[in-house]
């Protein structure tokens, strides 16, 4: 693994990668509470086929943090991941990062050459479910949470004991080995950088309803604008509980070219309970 502090359009990011430069890039987008070294173990299983490259995404980790939520913005966001390689490049995102990976999609086509989303999920159907009032409502409720004035204080209290609460979310953490965990807990430590981390959910538009309350003067999406028109893989863990499958349904309608692969003994950290699993199948289907 090397890395390095790059400047992207002003920005300071920090950046690291794995695997020879010359071979095809991939561009690998974390999600929260997570930071790019998270990474590692699924990029030492793709090294030999990739240039792995893996940011700190904006306000994690070692770079660019600014204060204000506007910056967090999706859309404020895409042309630093741009800056990073001239592309075509493979885009894989997880959780938040799944979020900037469709927005590279939908928006900088030519920059993508191929979308993998490992649980996580396209506006649209997301939207649809969370404005539903049920199940991924129910689920759903921690982004409110989150959203809430001073959560960042809440959750670092006690050694970020209630941030650990939430990471788990009734999901399994066994891979969470004391060193990992401390290599965590020094990235949430950054100054200021739990506050910056949730300005992605402050930041975001979508409108989590209240459970058995149903929301229905959502924002309308123009469809013909969010399609994914490169080819698309999805790998699944069945057992989230914080994204449920419910928010993937009709995703063909707006990736005519997706792939589903679903591995039933992982939820949402599928790439570190099944990396062996995540990778064979990432390799299987780009060298189709």
């Amino acid at each position: 693994m090397k890395s390095e502090t790059r400047d992207l359009n002003g920005n300071p990011y920090f950046i690291r990668t794995w695997g020879d430069a010359s071979k095809p890039p991939l561009l690998m987008l974390h999600g929260f509470p997570e930071y790019g070294g998270a990474w590692a173990e699924l990029a030492e299983l793709l090294q030999d086929g990739f240039h792995c490259i893996a940011p700190d995404l904006r306000g994690f980790g070692q770079s660019y943090a600014p204060d204000d939520i506007s910056r967090y913005a999706i859309s404020d966001m895409l042309a630093d991941m741009v800056a990073i390689h001239d592309g075509p490049v493979t885009v894989l995102g997880h959780d938040w990062g799944s979020a900037l990976a469709y927005g590279l999609a939908m928006f900088k086509p030519d920059f993508v050459d191929r979308l993998i989303i490992m649980n996580g999920v396209h506006p649209v159907p997301f939207q649809r479910e969370m404005a539903k009032g049920g199940a991924q409502s129910e689920a759903s409720q921690y982004i409110n949470v989150l959203r809430a004035t001073g959560s960042e204080d809440r959750l670092s209290a006690n050694d970020f004991d209630k941030l650990l609460k939430l990471f788990s979310a009734n999901m399994d953490l066994s891979w969470l080995t004391p060193e990992k965990l401390s290599d965590y807990k020094t990235e949430w430590g950054r100054d200021g950088r739990l506050k910056t981390m949730i300005h992605w959910y402050r930041a975001s538009p979508l409108i989590v309803a209240d459970p058995g309350k149903p929301v229905t003067d959502i924002p309308t999406f123009p469809p013909e604008r969010l399609q994914v028109r490169c080819p698309h893989l999805l790998i699944w863990g069945t057992q989230d509980t914080a994204l449920l499958p419910a928010s993937t349904e009709g995703l063909e309608d707006f990736a005519p070219q997706l792939t589903r692969v679903t591995l039933d003994n992982a939820d949402h950290w599928l790439h570190h309970q099944q990396p062996e699993a995540v990778a064979h199948a990432i390799l299987s289907w780009t060298t189709d």
